[in-house]
């Protein structure tokens, strides 16, 4: 089982951040973080790397089930989405598979949760255009 789905796409990151952040809207998550990760490395140790930007997704009512299920879940939390430029006028977008991260944790409860956040997450990337 992989741990995350993806899609390579033609249009820039910012493109592809508005794409898949309409995409997850519909679905019930919002965008709770943003780390812009070009920015960071240059500003932290003076590198110049791609840009690459990792989006932190929620749907409150999904973290509230797990957290209420177990409590140190929050280390898996929130779901990460990564939109990286790989050239050629195309960009990256990969979203994280919780049933493959959450499965470690040997919680049965979490199973139907996890996986039905899977099935959201790939749907989700299968419909970007």
């Amino acid at each position: 089982m992989d741990y995350f789905f993806s899609k390579v796409l033609v249009c820039t990151v910012n493109e592809g951040i508005e794409k898949i952040t309409l995409l997850l809207k519909e679905e019930g998550f919002g965008i709770i973080t943003r780390i812009d990760v070009k920015q960071t490395l240059k500003e932290k140790i003076g590198v110049d790397f791609r840009e690459y930007t990792i989006l932190g997704a929620c749907n409150p009512g999904f973290a509230f089930n797990v957290l209420t299920t177990e409590d140190k879940i929050g280390l898996f939390l929130p779901c990460n989405i990564v939109v990286q430029d790989i050239g050629e006028g195309k960009c990256e977008i990969a979203a994280i598979n919780p049933k493959s991260t959450m499965s470690s944790i040997g919680n049965d409860s979490l199973t139907d949760m996890s996986c039905k956040v899977t099935e959201i997450m790939d749907r989700v990337i299968r419909k970007l255009e």
